[in-house]
């Protein structure tokens, strides 16, 4: 397994893993819009954000490291709580339909809270739909606690 961020070439397969959870979609076939690659771009550029990929390290005929098994995005969010230290927001958690159940998750948070660690952030913190109680359990099991309450707020454009 290879854990590392994303390249371009990568945003195929990640859009695919966002695309639906319960099943496996073709990254072939993923229609990847202006805004998208903007919002990649935008991720790729800023020194607080990282899209993260975790691949089956096998090499591709196109020179790549091999399917994209899972994704995740951190971001470091700087703030005067927590003694100044920054904090880690961990989004877009994305694993394989058919390859859950082999530890593929737990890797890749083991990975993301190890890389937050070393940049000496304070705290991870994530949210999840509610509806996404197989995913709640998954995170209690990883020990991360429901301590906060989460409310969102969606602006039309």
């Amino acid at each position: 397994m290879i854990f590392r961020e994303a390249t371009r070439q990568d945003l195929p397969a990640v859009l695919a893993l966002l695309a639906d959870e319960d099943s496996v979609v073709d990254p072939a076939r993923v229609v990847i819009g202006e805004a998208h690659e903007r919002a990649f771009a935008a991720i790729e550029a800023d020194p607080r954000n990282e899209m993260l990929v975790l691949t089956d390290g096998a090499d591709g005929a196109d020179g790549a490291d091999g399917v994209v098994l899972g994704c995740l995005q951190l971001t470091y969010v700087p703030g005067l709580g927590q003694n100044g230290q920054e904090r880690a927001l961990v989004e877009a958690v994305r694993v394989r339909a058919d390859r859950r159940g082999a530890g593929l998750g737990a890797e890749l948070m083991r990975l993301a809270v190890e890389r937050a660690r070393g940049r000496g952030c304070g705290l991870v913190q994530l949210t999840s739909n509610k509806r996404r109680t197989a995913a709640h359990r998954f995170y209690e099991r990883l020990g991360f606690a429901r301590s906060h309450e989460g409310f969102k707020l969606h602006l039309e454009p």
